[in-house]
């Protein structure tokens, strides 16, 4: 998958872009199956919301899960980033944010660069997110929110907020959110299982909590230029990764589901 010329000038411009239904429902299907396994298990990498219970996020399941594993070096996620950046990518971090039905919190307004350098060192916002919708995203079930534009400011200012949720985060103030979205509005890509958002490690995002009856799960690649790896290792190796050996690409087809003989 290629990124046409008024794509690479949207991401540009916006610091996003959103593919409806790159996946097909069939696919998705495939990784939404093993979503329940990787959340029953009580393993460091399964966070929980403050309940002690509900799954919040699951960090590098692409090491342990077949399914996952494949997803984690799939083209359609690997290729337009590579495109971008101009070289081979590792990946730094993977992750499957699970906003349960009624019970999941929300995600403070943020940068996912301000984190990575701060906390892994890491040089320069030559990384970014695809996310990949494995449930149905709606207006009720805590969709994300993006301010088109923001990722042109640089890394804003942010506080360590480690009391909010379960999961401590660099959070970004009242005041400095309501001037960039008075500047460049707000948006909440919304979709079937498969679509694909696409967005810079500098566009201040976030999202609310889910009070619908409707789980909300989407998968992350945090894909990092191989020259533009991490320098800290403070954090735990499976939120920070350290193997900075580039992805090679499966074929295409890699998720389809196989038909019987």
């Amino acid at each position: 998958m290629q990124l046409t010329p008024a794509q690479v000038e949207q991401f540009d411009r916006e610091g996003y872009l959103f593919f409806p239904g790159l996946f097909t429902r069939e696919e998705a299907a495939v990784l939404a199956a093993e979503v329940p396994r990787i959340y029953a298990e009580f393993r460091p990498e399964v966070v929980r919301e403050k309940d002690g219970k509900t799954p919040r996020t699951s960090f590098a399941a692409h090491t342990y899960n077949p399914v996952y594993g494949k997803l984690a070096r799939h083209p359609r996620l690997v290729k337009p980033v590579e495109q971008v950046f101009g070289e081979k990518l590792y990946m730094h971090q993977f992750k499957i944010n699970g906003k349960m039905a009624f019970d999941g919190d929300v995600w403070q307004w943020h940068q996912d660069f301000g984190t990575w350098h701060r906390d892994d060192e890491m040089p320069e916002p030559r990384a970014m997110n695809i996310a990949l919708f494995l449930d149905e995203v709606n207006e009720y079930n805590g969709p994300l929110m993006f301010i088109p534009g923001s990722h042109k400011g640089g890394v804003i200012n942010a506080g360590h907020d480690t009391s909010t949720t379960s999961y401590p985060l660099w959070t970004i103030d009242n005041d400095t959110i309501a001037r960039l979205v008075a500047r460049g509005g707000l948006v909440s890509p919304k979709g079937a299982p498969g679509s694909v958002v696409m967005f810079h490690a500098n566009l201040v995002h976030g999202s609310g909590s889910n009070m619908s009856p409707w789980n909300r799960n989407i998968v992350y690649l945090s894909l990092c230029a191989v020259s533009n790896h991490i320098r800290r290792f403070k954090r735990p190796e499976y939120i920070a990764h350290r193997d900075f050996a580039p992805i090679e690409c499966l074929p295409d087809n890699c998720l389809r589901p196989r038909k019987a003989a």
